[in-house]
């Protein structure tokens, strides 16, 4: 298999620090060996570096990060991060990748090229060759952190792996200079639901306000001893969390998955704190059923919709301690925030029409609703999520180039959703899943909330088909469902208009996901078309092949 996969003709992965095609990206100019009287200038950027090492100093010692095998005090962490930070030398906004697995490493090295005022480019350990050379050809990295494993897969893609193994501590360092806020500071990739993924470039003043916000709008404020179970890709949601968690001296657990022999003794000694999507959620809950544990304060759960049935189970399991948020690559989570009382209230209530109700907007966070025409809708009605925010991106990078965000402007998210009368956010789904089926326009979402639970609290998955007499045929996909499934589902959706009924019920051992742990309906859609064969007309079914 040809490992450049996916790249444009005649683009090879990029040079050093090159963009796009070797086009250099439109970094901000600063160079670190400018003169002490032009650094002086830079007192209003971010002290990342001094941050770090005041954290060192007051809680030295102190357990920073765990992942069940390796521990590491908060004095190890500065040091091994400003090791790298010295090693790296490059000018602020350049782009550094760094491909990491969950684990005791993870924070030192993105917080290392963080003082470093890199771009920090994170990788999914699990990205495939040509995932990997695409993401090269979008950010315009070439350096990668990557264990020494990883070395010899990188370089026959033409980057430059860094063992993280060979960095040395450097325990003795002085603070490095600020970092200008406006200097490129993160860059993440989309999802790839609705096609090739996106480079999202974030500054390093937008990720230290996200880092701020997220700390005012946490439930508690943690401390010594106080534990968070992280167990999603760091590159994700996970570091945030990890990040406010470590600024306060509390302690990150960081797994890769979700193993019952690993998560097991974490959770039965009392966990304050948990950061599980629903599809981790979930997981967990399968893995120990009727199990009840104590001490924990909150889940954190946002990524995908949280079913009612999913709530039901975690409040049996842990109580009422689940915790929604809105978030996306474009503007840092949190953008709006549904505490757990309030929660339980909303699982307690019955289903407004609206959508799965995600709370109000965070400190700092403008949400409206737009019609097709643009305007805003009232309360109620359904439209475009659109936001704005201090901490949203700074532009988009996709194979033509980087395209600034302008400023002041309001993201359009591809969501769909309403602002109820209370302020709150609802959230029905993407406006790239509505389906036309016999004239009529029908949200997959909305079927998806009335089969919750059809599938003995696995996911369900509601998507289209094309067809030529129809417009598009519905369908339902349950992942390993119990026997009999089906006929509870027909059930369930029968209160519903006729033409959003789904017309087969079928299962796959596995669904889809992303690396945000999201059933992604395309490839649920191709799983399906690879076993059955779709025979269209008056009465549309699917045959096994």
């Amino acid at each position: 298999m040809d490992s450049r996969a996916g790249l444009p003709e005649n683009c090879a992965v990029p040079p050093r620090d090159s963009g796009p095609c070797g086009r250099r990206p439109a970094l901000p100019r600063f160079d670190q060996r400018t003169a002490p009287a032009d650094l002086a200038a830079m007192r209003d950027g971010i002290a990342w570096s001094n941050d770090l090492l005041t954290l060192a100093a007051r809680f030295g010692s102190r357990v920073a990060v765990t992942d069940g095998v390796a521990r590491m005090d908060f004095a190890e962490l500065a040091a091994r991060a400003h090791g790298l930070a010295h090693a790296l030398r490059v000018p602020p906004g350049a782009p550094v990748a760094t491909l990491v697995p969950n684990g005791v490493d993870a924070p030192w090295v993105s917080m290392g090229v963080t003082i470093a005022g890199a771009a920090e480019v994170p990788v999914n350990a699990h990205s495939t060759d040509a995932e990997i050379a695409w993401f090269a050809q979008l950010a315009g990295f070439r350096r990668v952190l990557a264990p020494r494993a990883q070395a010899g897969r990188l370089a026959a893609l033409g980057l430059d792996p860094w063992p993280i193994e060979d960095v040395a501590p450097d325990a003795a360092a002085a603070p490095l200079p600020p970092v200008p806020a406006d200097a490129w500071g993160r860059i993440l990739f989309t999802s790839g639901t609705t096609g090739r993924p996106k480079a999202i470039v974030h500054t390093h003043g937008g990720r230290w306000t996200a880092h701020l916000l997220q700390r005012a709008v946490l439930p508690f404020t943690p401390g010594a001893g106080d534990r968070v179970l992280l167990m999603t890709p760091y590159v994700h949601g996970a570091s945030l969390i990890a990040a406010a968690w470590l600024e306060q001296g509390a302690e990150v657990v960081l797994q890769d998955g979700v193993r019952a022999d690993a998560v097991e003794p974490i959770l039965a000694a009392g966990c304050p704190a948990i950061f599980a999507p629903p599809t981790v959620l979930a997981k967990i809950l399968s893995l120990f059923p009727g199990r009840r544990f104590a001490g924990t304060r909150v889940i954190f759960t946002g990524t995908s919709t949280l079913s009612r049935e999913v709530w039901r189970r975690a409040a049996e399991a842990f109580g009422p301690v689940v915790r929604i948020t809105y978030g996306m690559s474009e503007c840092f989570n949190p953008i709006t925030v549904l505490e757990p009382p309030e929660v339980a209230e909303v699982m307690a209530a019955p289903d407004s029409g609206l959508g799965a109700c995600l709370g109000w907007p965070a400190p700092g966070v403008e949400v409206a609703v737009r019609g097709e025409d643009g305007t805003p809708v009232p309360p109620g009605d359904a439209g475009e999520i659109h936001l704005r925010a201090r901490h949203m991106n700074a532009g988009t990078i996709t194979g033509a180039g980087f395209v600034a965000r302008p400023p002041g402007a309001w993201h359009r998210t591809g969501d769909l959703g309403a602002i109820d009368a209370r302020g709150r956010l609802h959230l029905s789904g993407r406006a790239a899943d509505v389906m036309k089926s016999g004239g009529y326009r029908i949200h997959p979402g909305e079927i998806e909330a009335a089969l919750d639970g059809a599938a003995g609290g696995r996911a369900v998955c509601v998507f289209g088909i094309p067809s030529d007499y129809w417009g598009e045929v519905i369908v339902a996909v349950a992942e390993s469902p119990p026997e009999g499934w089906a006929d509870d589902a027909a059930a369930r959706v029968a209160p519903l208009a006729r033409h959003k009924r789904p017309r087969a019920w079928l299962a796959l051992p596995e669904l889809p996901r992303n690396a945000q742990g999201k059933v992604v309906r395309a490839r649920v859609r191709e799983a399906l078309l690879a076993t059955h064969a779709f025979e269209d007309g008056p009465h549309p079914r699917l045959v096994a092949r």
